[in-house]
């Protein structure tokens, strides 16, 4: 593949989680993108080679940043086989690299999405083979040249996935607790409570610290791709730019803030977890923006100065509580007493637990917290209401 003209422009897919799309599409008109859509897990946008690394670096909620090289019908295997064969793969690989591919078939009447990248792999070794009488590797786990294969209805979009590793692991932690918030919900999570990045920002059940952590990279405009060890995959492409890529760096190098720009405080009750959290936050290089404490929610309260509130309380999926109603209707106590005049956020995957909140719901989002169906829940905690209290009451 001859070196690209870096700002030439060409399609972009950016994949997300379901429920973060649009938070995605406002990340990608901030990096300037074209032709921005909202899909489903994804926003597909128009950009230059430049704006593909800066996505990477930059993206809160992106799981992967993909180059579609060509899309086409499959009626059946030999087709299927026939339709990758006709690109040529030599411009993106050569017979030493390894390559791995990535499938999602879905309404397809192809029905294994093992089958499918097993058939995209015969078609390109055996068009190196030949071509050359060598084949390249597959490697499953660090291939050089990683491709993407989204099959519907049929419909064959192949793409380079410039990304690599999936850009949720941001490599700023060393530990996690029972059940850790994936770095992208927690991002998003952050980006829907609308904090605007200089009030209070508490997390009083704050576990390893992921949302405290993405919560402070935002506010010091921190690129979550700077905690990267092992690279991207486009720096194996062919038409890899590496000043390109250094000039984006540096320049999200220097737009990152010293000086703490927010207050922002998390708890929990477990010493283990707090140790976990200070971990993660000192290896972020953020122990001068976090406070962490070793605090009993229910009995803290807020920093005088009003801000938002966000937490992921248990469920009774993957940690268990002892009373899992009492534990929801502490929470509306303590938020309705201690943290009035704040927005409060609960992620949770237990509907039925949330009405012992006992606070009235302003806003519902459906997330997924892996492939548990959760809601983030907004209550709006007034300085003494027209009743002259919070107002209360799920409705």
């Amino acid at each position: 593949m001859a070196k690209q003209n870096p700002n030439g422009n060409f399609n972009i897919t950016v994949t997300t989680l379901a429920g973060l799309e649009e938070v995605l599409a406002e990340e990608l008109r901030a990096l300037d993108m074209g032709f921005i859509k909202v899909g489903v897990r994804a926003v597909t946008c128009s950009g230059n080679l430049r704006q593909l690394y800066e996505a990477n670096l930059w993206c809160r909620t992106a799981i992967r940043v993909l180059k579609p090289i060509r899309t086409f019908k499959a009626r059946d295997e030999d087709d299927l086989y026939a339709q990758v064969q006709k690109i040529k793969w030599s411009d993106y690989l050569n017979v030493k690299q390894t390559f791995a591919i990535n499938a999602a078939v879905s309404h397809s009447t192809f029905e294994h999405s093992l089958f499918v990248s097993q058939l995209t792999k015969d078609a390109i070794v055996d068009q190196f083979r030949k071509a050359t009488g060598e084949r390249p590797s597959v490697d499953l786990n660090r291939p050089d040249l990683r491709l993407n294969l989204h099959m519907h209805e049929n419909m064959v979009t192949l793409s380079l996935d410039s990304s690599g590793d999936s850009l949720h692991r941001r490599g700023y932690r060393l530990q996690t607790n029972v059940a850790p918030l994936n770095e992208v919900l927690a991002a998003g999570i952050v980006a829907l409570s609308g904090w605007d990045k200089k009030s209070a920002f508490i997390d009083p059940m704050c576990g390893s610290g992921t949302l405290l952590i993405e919560a402070a990279m935002m506010a010091q405009n921190i690129a979550p791709g700077l905690y990267r060890r092992d690279g991207y995959g486009f720096e194996k492409w062919k038409d890899y730019d590496e000043k390109l890529f250094e000039m984006v760096w540096t320049t999200a190098e220097a737009k990152a803030k010293d000086a703490p720009q927010a207050t922002i405080l998390g708890y929990d009750i477990d010493p283990d977890y707090v140790t976990a959290a200070r971990n993660n936050i000192e290896n972020a290089g953020l122990a001068d923006v976090i406070e962490v404490e070793e605090a009993d929610f229910f009995k803290t309260e807020a920093p005088a100065t009003p801000g938002v509130v966000v937490m992921n309380p248990p469920y009774n999926e993957r940690i268990q509580s002892d009373d899992i109603n009492l534990l929801y209707k502490n929470i509306g106590d303590t938020l309705k007493t201690g943290y009035q005049g704040y927005d409060a956020y609960i992620l949770t995957g237990n509907l039925e637990a949330a009405k012992s909140i006992g606070l009235r719901v302003s806003r519902r989002i459906p997330l997924y917290n892996g492939p548990i169906d959760c809601r983030l829940l907004k209550y709006e905690l007034y300085r003494g209401s027209r009743r002259g209290g919070v107002e209360e009451r799920e409705v």
